[in-house]
Order: C-alpha cells, then structure tokens, then sequence
C-alpha cells in the first residue's frame, strides 16, 4: 500500500495538531537563532532535526476542541486552498521578522534579535488565531479535506 503525497501530509498535520507538538515547536522558535548566532552547521542540523521531527514525533490529538489543533488544522485546510487573504500577510510578517532575527542573531546583535524574535512569535500567535476561525468557517465545505473530527483518534470513548 503506497501513501500519496496528501495522504502524508495529512498524517503530518494530524499529528502535528497535537497540542504539545504545536506548542513546543512554536516555543522552539528561539532556538533558530543558535546556529546564527554561533556560526554552527552542527547546531543548524540538530536544531533542524529538531524542527523536522517535531510535526510527528506526539500521537494525534484525542479530541479537536484545544485551539491549537483546531489552528493547526485551520492551517492544513488553509494551505489547500491557499486564500490571499489577512492570514498570508500576518505570515508574511511572520516570516520577514524571523529573517530579520537570523540575521541579527549572524551579526551578535542581542536585541534586535530578541525582539525580531518576539515579533515572529507574537505574529504567529494572530496566524494561529486566524487558522482557527478559518478552519470554523470552512470545516466541511471542501469534500477533498477531511473535517477535523476524521483526524483524530477513534479509540476515544
């Protein structure tokens, strides 16, 4: 039996919808900015393999009411259909201040660093927001993608 490549990707996000799976790669975030900041190839790849292992290493979720799932479940949805909307700004900002701390965190500078940092994170908790309210609005409308409840386990009571 053979896994397409959307098959995988929604084993990913259903596992990655686990609350500690969300939570501990959006803590990890600081964590980026060691091998910048140490020149280090050694710490790129086990922050890397950090970052990769992540989405898959905690079980799927028992239930899909945590705001974390539903916006990690908002965000799987939301890259099907990929809307020019509120959303792909706030994860553009997202993306630029995480540029900007890796490249002040390469050139030693502390704060700037920290607070491009802080940004990225605060972004990314609007982002989250915006997923769950876009997996409310739209759970269910496209057949292709599975309602959130189908990502779950089935062996809850």
């Amino acid at each position: 039996m053979t896994m397409d490549w959307r098959q995988a990707k929604r084993a990913v996000f259903a596992r990655h919808s686990n609350p500690w799976s969300a939570w501990t790669r959006w803590a990890s975030a600081p964590l980026m900015l060691i091998p910048a900041w140490r020149h280090s190839w050694r710490d790129a790849a086990l922050v890397g393999a950090w970052m990769a292992i992540n989405p898959v290493v905690f079980g799927k979720p028992a239930h899909d009411r945590a705001w974390s799932t539903r916006a990690i479940l908002g965000e799987e949805l939301w890259i099907e259909q990929l809307p020019m909307d509120t959303a792909m700004a706030v994860d553009a900002a997202a993306t630029a201040a995480g540029i900007t701390a890796m490249i002040a965190a390469h050139r030693h500078r502390a704060v700037p660093a920290a607070a491009a940092t802080a940004a990225m994170m605060g972004l990314l908790m609007v982002y989250w927001e915006l997923m769950a309210r876009y997996l409310d609005r739209n759970m269910g409308v496209d057949r292709d993608v599975p309602s959130p409840t189908r990502l779950v386990r089935n062996d809850s009571p």
